[in-house]
């Protein structure tokens, strides 16, 4: 166990889900990220399949269905059930997620995975459409990650699962020809989540029955004769559980590891870039190996610092463009969003695991159950669209007992954010940027900056800010870059929503300091102009596309 997964005792959630899980009912488990909760869901289930009378076959068809919200946590998990079943070849694991080959998932399908994990957009289309994928012997469903699930709008896709597997709470799993040696089995559901909400609420209702809640902190607990959103069992006194009832409230304690060291940077607008830059110069300088992840809010701002990151060399020590130049970060950087092809955002995903010393940036694509080894840094670059997912987000270090330390960038105008973090149960030490560009040699020499310097004028900034615009400007395909990252940040800004919305207002932002944090020197109102020239000629064009081929049909049926 410990050379296949890391740890030889259960962690704290894997003890007391595991005895619940094996005893057949349905759970709904609420634990912090990174705490096991893939074991723990796994190990009963193959515990169970190898008890039976008479061996399974991959002809039975699929006796478990994992639902995960993207392809990369498909993956993992794909993988951790691979480790468990290395001495149990007839327990045939796969997947099916999108992005792959449907023939070849269909032949899978066809020959028959006893355990399947899906994406619920490709599930339901072979549920749909292919004849030849048996469930009949249905036992187990498992929602991990269920509140990313139905965050990425998946929650008709999952009621039309439920129904066609015929798993809602009313109904019962495995209907059809069974195993005689299973008929005894009732179905089991088992919902996940680091995060409580009340679509998971609803989610719960319809696919749990009497559930078992395990992971849930008194403040999340109150008495059966209130207001309540699960329907739960009385307790049973012979395994000694406690069945218990979902507390209505929109401001419980996110769940967060104890050895996470959670810190805040508050930085002007227009050297964001700058500050960023340095951050991770300093974290790789400092210590040799080490694994962070820079979360941004859109695919283009990945792609734009993914370019940037990777080609931006300077002059350290001059200003004379003569003296040789060098990479300002020398690190391995990775990217990762949903608009990459499935091949590379495969590639991506195993070259960070297996990496001792990477930087990874990412979109939210990241931000939920993937388990990356040895990650010692979460860097919020930018803020979370829900409040909720910032607990994920930093999720990606300090697992598994391990210790980890995450950053959040804030503008001034931000700093309301720290306190709604604050209602629950989130407390954030500010992080001392001034020591860390005070740590830079200026043209041969320390610069010891003042306290009362502020970070837009402090010399080490306005000097790397000066080098990166002029970097950006002389590289048309970064510009281009920074253009289109420039636009999608500030769509992206106004979609906050609920409460976050007071907060994060495209009113309070300067927005010729908004282009400067992309390092850009053209006025903004000209950089969004082009941006919608261009947008305009594509649609242009397509049409023209459209129109050629209607008069080539045309064509074709006249003659």
């Amino acid at each position: 166990m410990l050379e296949r997964l890391g740890f030889e005792a259960p962690t704290l959630i894997q003890a007391q889900a595991i005895p619940v899980i094996l005893s057949g009912r349905h759970v709904l488990v609420n634990a912090a990220t990174g705490t096991g909760k893939t074991v723990a869901y796994l190990a009963p289930i193959i515990h169970h399949l190898l008890s039976y009378t008479s061996r399974i076959h991959r002809e039975n068809g699929t006796f478990a269905l994992v639902l995960v919200p993207t392809r990369e946590l498909c993956l993992q998990v794909y993988e951790i059930l691979q480790k468990l079943l290395h001495r149990f070849h007839w327990i045939v694991p796969g997947y099916v997620m999108g992005g792959e080959n449907r023939s070849k998932e269909k032949a899978r399908l066809r020959k028959g995975i006893s355990i399947l994990i899906a994406t619920p957009g490709r599930l339901l289309d072979h549920l749909k459409n292919t004849a030849s994928f048996t469930h009949t012997n249905l036992r187990w469903i498992i929602f991990d990650e269920a509140d990313r699930i139905l965050e990425l709008g998946f929650g008709k896709e999952i009621e039309e699962i439920l129904d066609i597997l015929g798993s809602r709470s009313t109904g019962s799993v495995g209907n059809g020809n069974q195993l005689s040696s299973l008929s005894n089995f009732q179905g089991q559901n088992l919902l996940l989540s680091a995060t409580l909400n009340e679509k998971v609420n609803h989610l719960a209702k319809i696919s749990l029955e009497n559930p078992v809640m395990i992971g849930l902190d008194d403040k999340k607990i109150q008495p059966a004769q209130s207001v309540d959103h699960i329907e739960t069992a009385e307790s049973d006194e012979d395994d000694g559980l406690e069945y218990i009832k979902l507390k209505k409230s929109s401001t419980g304690d996110y769940k967060l590891p104890a050895q996470l060291v959670q810190r805040y940077v508050k930085v002007p607008c227009g050297t964001r870039l700058a500050v960023l830059l340095s951050i991770l110069k300093n974290l790789f300088e400092r210590e040799a190996s080490h694994k962070i992840v820079v979360f941004f809010s859109t695919c283009d701002a990945v792609d734009f610092h993914y370019s940037l990151l990777s080609e931006f060399c300077w002059s350290p020590n001059s200003q004379s463009e003569a003296e040789h130049t060098e990479r300002f970060l020398r690190c391995h950087t990775l990217r990762l969003h949903g608009n990459m092809k499935q091949e590379d955002r495969r590639n991506t995903f195993q070259a960070f695991k297996t990496e001792k010393s990477a930087l990874l940036l990412s979109t939210d694509v990241a931000a939920r159950g993937l388990d990356f080894p040895k990650v010692r840094c979460i860097i919020q670059y930018d803020s979370p669209g829900e409040a909720t997912e910032y607990v994920h987000r930093v999720g990606r270090t300090a697992r598994l007992g391990e210790r980890g330390d995450s950053l959040l960038f804030l503008q001034p105008v931000e700093v309301d954010y720290i306190q709604d973090l604050e209602k629950h149960g989130v407390s954030l030490i500010e992080y001392p940027i001034l020591k860390v560009l005070g740590s830079f040699p200026l043209y041969g020499q320390v610069y010891r900056a003042r306290k009362f310097v502020s970070l837009d004028l402090h010399p080490w900034v306005l000097y790397l800010q000066r080098a990166l615009e002029s970097f950006i400007l002389t590289e048309p395909k970064i510009n281009k870059l920074a253009q289109n990252a420039f636009c999608s940040w500030v769509r992206a800004y106004t979609a906050h929503r609920g409460d976050l919305k007071r907060i994060f207002m495209v009113k309070k932002l300067h927005l010729g300091h908004v282009s400067r944090s992309f390092g850009l020197k053209q006025q903004p109102s000209l950089v969004g102009q082009s941006f919608q020239i261009e947008s305009k000629k594509r649609k242009r064009e397509g049409k023209q596309r459209g129109l050629s081929k209607q008069r080539k049909f045309a064509r074709k049926t006249r003659t």
